[in-house]
């Protein structure tokens, strides 16, 4: 067995496979998944596409979780992550995942999913009322397996997720004090910056989400960019130039403050020095909307244009990607092989392997053999 006490640094995370990644997991987590990467801290890193979670609210159409395999991980390697440094896998690939849930399952009361706050607004939004299905209610535990069937000690995501790791803690919890010391208790990374913590949608919502329709895709052209930005929500009551604005609550501000630094005022906006003097200049009036907006659209170009082109790049071989894939599909079970055994010696239901058992047995049986 492992001993806990003598951890490597493990990352774990990764997204649901329902559509291309837009600015809300970019900031929220996957920018900061590749500076992680590239900052040789870490032993080892985890990058999951789960599938297998995606099912659980779209088990009645398949081929949409099939189809955007292939789009999450052109999104994974345009932004930077490395198959040489991190392990990008599938979830369904790895089926010891199933086994750790079905056993975590037991350690955790229905009345305690009930009063997750992630899952009871992921059901909101989904409309499942009392029709939720059991796969997505029980999906906290699932993730559960995800961290630690891979010893994760760090799980970056965005503020939304914070009560799912604090579900997952509960589980390492109990499974140690029932079972004896195995499982390794995670901790949440969240973004520095506060703004990057939930990134608004573009209707102003408070979440980014594809099903809403008010995303920036990190995929998307650069005048399917620019639309979406001058669409966005901003303040209501800014009706003319002249009037004073309010920046609490106007979504581009908001992007402004995950997105913009220094340096993007000298190349785009040379009248102002920093963001705090463009927010004083809107809340006193006579600055507009749209100029604003052009400027967000400006930063934005920026960031997204080497995601675009390296994204065209590893377009071109799709067989390669897949090669990558099940290169990592193959890393990861292995990995969560190694902690299954662990899992099941602790609580004994290694039979085969348990020869003082055996041994036993076959003495309180009288057994000669």
């Amino acid at each position: 067995m492992t001993d806990i006490f003598e951890m490597e640094k493990i990352i774990l995370t990764g997204d649901r496979p329902t559509g291309r990644l837009h600015l809300g997991h970019y900031v929220g987590s996957l920018k900061r998944r590749v500076e992680l990467q590239d900052s040789g801290k870490f032993d080892k890193i985890y990058i999951m596409i789960a599938d297998a979670q995606a099912l659980t609210d779209n088990a009645d159409n398949p081929e949409k979780v099939r189809q955007n395999i292939i789009e999450v991980a052109l999104d994974y390697l345009s932004c930077g992550l490395d198959p040489a440094k991190s392990t990008i896998f599938i979830q369904s690939q790895v089926p010891e995942l199933c086994e750790l849930t079905f056993y975590y399952m037991n350690l955790v009361t229905v009345s305690r999913l009930q009063r997750n706050p992630t899952v009871k607004t992921e059901i909101q939004m989904r409309n499942f009322e009392t029709s939720i299905p059991v796969g997505f209610f029980t999906y906290p535990i699932s993730q559960a397996s995800d961290i630690t069937a891979f010893r994760a000690t760090t799980v970056p995501v965005g503020e939304d997720q914070e009560p799912m790791l604090e579900q997952a803690r509960e589980i390492v919890r109990r499974f140690n004090a029932i079972y004896g010391p195995t499982l390794i208790e995670p901790e949440i990374l969240l973004p520095d910056n506060s703004a990057c913590l939930r990134l608004p949608g573009t209707d102003g919502k408070a979440k980014m989400s594809k099903s809403l329709g008010n995303c920036i895709y990190l995929a998307d052209t650069p005048e399917d960019v620019r639309k979406r930005i001058m669409s966005m929500f901003t303040d209501p009551g800014h009706l003319r130039v002249e009037d004073p604005g309010k920046i609490e609550g106007n979504t581009v501000f908001t992007y402004l403050d995950a997105f913009c630094r220094p340096e993007h005022f000298a190349a785009y906006m040379p009248d102002y020095a920093n963001l705090d003097e463009l927010k004083a200049h809107y809340r006193r009036g006579g600055l507009g909307d749209v100029k604003v907006k052009k400027f967000l659209n400006a930063i934005l170009q920026e960031e997204l244009e080497p995601i675009r082109r390296r994204r065209k790049e590893f377009e071109q071989d799709i067989p390669a990607v897949y090669s990558m894939l099940e290169k990592g599909c193959e890393v990861a079970r292995a990995a969560a092989a190694d902690t299954l055994a662990d899992v099941r010696r602790s609580m004994r239901i290694n039979y085969f392997e348990d020869k003082a058992l055996i041994a036993e047995q076959s003495k309180i049986y009288g057994c000669k053999n």
